[in-house]
């Protein structure tokens, strides 16, 4: 690790006794500026994938009004900050996350921030914004004209007068909208409830979405044809720069999918047809019987973006998976309806043993019943297994799926799911973005996967500092740049003169996830300083409790 780090601030030094500064400095050489904040000393990793550098970076009005050499260009500060032997990065854009936000425990997103990351991306897996069923409403009582999309716009104005910590991206729900409109039904929507799917997301996107994601593999998703998806796709693609983010159908571990293979290509599909440009949420191989094909998954991309398809994908650096008992162990069939036509099915002793079968072959493909771990805030169960909890309660595995599903939809891990040479293979194409998949967890919930505290963090460690497979400019324009690129952001995801004032200061020597399955609830170490639109979230390593993040709308 020490040896990489090195030989970065040696090739540094060289560069930059050669090259003097960037650019930037010359035009300001002649007159002397005073600015707000001056982060002196430090390599500067531009965001773009460039060798860094060394230079200093002045900040104003939460700005970047200067990257250079301060002394030559004569740029002062009563805030200079000595970052010699540290690294100066873009803040982080984690592109699939479930930051809470919204929620008081969640709002400072310290578990993020102390990653580097400064802007977060949410609505994803289909689900937008809060549904209005969830909220208590129905369609009758709205009427069409009066679908709201989840209500976008009011929750990015909560976020503008609440305060949040970090910058926050929205997507308009696939699944929220379908719920709204059709329940959790398994059939094709009628003529009048597509029209109103297709309001919700001209609503949705109207409001300042990035674009329409989906989750294909959960209820009500899974329901839709590609044809349905497809068709709303379209509508959002009458919006400029707009975005298909999707959770596909089958990576892999779905009983009686489609297969991972054709759950790509479905994807793939809908981008190209609908001319949107498309993200991979944590884009993977999941179950043994995939361990090893990365290869196959790195080709369907790359030979789609060849003949013109604007596709990309994000991942996160763990084995496990974090999602909903009722998705991985109930079949689709059988949670159609809700919570109360499951329960009656559970009630009927020939389907409840139909059921019992299917979710004995859906732990096979999952690995068994002791990878499959809570982590709902639900103390009896957070941090057991699926087989503790079977043996507690005197039951069969899949005996035991029912009776804790009737009081309610439970968080799990899935251990082991991904193969970590998959995700070797994959963290070295350029299309490959970052996220967390992480979600903010109660303030009393002991277990939970430990991708929220440490995803960013634990990549870097994997790939740069402990096998050097990486090059650091590299992961760290995976975690920026790249993402800027993607969602087209206008002034944020680089250190440019004139962008945002997102940034953050690494100690190469000490920036590590410290979550672990075990204990998860640990910050990521090494993260000195954290800007958000130029103000201090961390200093010095210490939590600042400014709420400087913005809601940011669709360019």
């Amino acid at each position: 690790m020490q040896s990489i780090v090195r030989g970065r601030i040696l090739a540094v030094i060289i560069a930059s006794l050669s090259a003097a500064c960037s650019p930037a400095d010359n035009e300001r050489a002649d007159n002397a500026t005073t600015v707000q904040h001056l982060f002196v000393g430090g390599q500067l990793f531009d965001g773009t994938g460039d060798v860094p550098y060394v230079a200093d970076l002045g900040i104003s009005e939460g700005k970047i009004v200067f990257i250079g050499d301060a002394d030559t260009a004569k740029v002062t500060s009563d805030d200079t900050i000595d970052i010699a032997g540290l690294w100066i990065a873009p803040g982080f854009i984690d592109v699939h996350s479930h930051a809470q936000l919204d929620e008081d425990y969640g709002r400072d997103a310290l578990p993020f921030l102390h990653q580097g990351i400064t802007t977060v991306v949410l609505g994803v897996d289909g689900k937008g914004t809060r549904s209005f069923l969830e909220q208590g409403i129905t369609t009758a009582e709205l009427g069409v004209d009066g679908i709201g999309a989840g209500d976008v716009a009011k929750r990015l104005d909560l976020w503008r007068s609440n305060g949040i910590g970090t910058n926050g991206i929205l997507y308009v729900g696939h699944g929220t909208i379908r719920r709204d409109v059709m329940g959790t039904e398994n059939r094709a929507p009628t003529r009048d409830e597509m029209a109103a799917m297709h309001a919700l997301v001209r609503k949705g996107m109207d409001e300042g979405a990035f674009g329409l994601s989906t989750g294909l593999f959960y209820v009500p998703g899974t329901y839709a044809s590609t044809e349905e998806v497809l068709a709303l796709a379209q509508t959002a693609a009458e919006y400029e720069n707009a975005i298909y983010d999707t959770h596909d159908r089958d990576l892999g571990a779905v009983y009686q999918g489609i297969g991972y293979d054709a759950s790509v290509k479905e994807g793939i599909r809908i981008a190209e047809e609908s001319g949107l440009r498309a993200i991979f949420s944590h884009y993977n191989l999941q179950g043994a019987h995939n361990y090893g094909r990365a290869d196959i998954g790195a080709k369907y991309i790359n030979d789609a973006r060849a003949r013109g398809v604007d596709v990309w994908a994000a991942h996160h650096p763990y084995t496990a998976t974090h999602s909903l008992l009722q998705s991985y162990l109930i079949p689709g069939w059988a949670a159609a309806g809700g919570q109360e036509a499951m329960v009656a099915r559970f009630d009927d002793p020939e389907l409840s043993a139909k059921i019992e079968a299917a979710t004995n072959a859906m732990l096979q493909i999952r690995g068994g019943a002791d990878k499959i771990m809570f982590v709902d805030p639900q103390p009896d169960l957070n941090g057991k297994t699926l087989a503790q909890v079977s043996r507690e309660r005197e039951l069969a595995p899949a005996a035991a799926v029912q009776q804790i599903l009737r009081s309610g939809d439970k968080s799990v891990m899935n251990l082991e799911l991904y193969d970590d040479n998959n995700t070797r293979v994959l963290a070295q194409e350029a299309w490959m973005m970052t996220c967390t998949d992480g979600q903010t967890p109660l303030p009393d919930q002991p277990i939970t996967h430990p991708r929220t505290y440490g995803a960013f963090a634990k990549k870097m460690r994997t790939f740069v500092f402990e096998s050097e497979m990486l090059a650091p400019e590299f992961i760290i324009r995976s975690f920026s740049g790249l993402a800027a690129d993607f969602f087209r952001l206008p002034d944020r995801g680089y250190l440019r003169d004139g962008y945002a004032a997102d940034l953050v200061v690494l100690d190469p020597l000490t920036y590590r996830d410290k979550a672990t399955f075990e204990s998860p609830r640990q910050l990521t170490e090494g993260a000195i300083h954290v800007m958000v639109n130029g103000a201090f979230a961390i200093r010095d390593g210490e939590a600042t409790g400014t709420l400087a993040g913005l809601p940011l709308a669709r360019p």
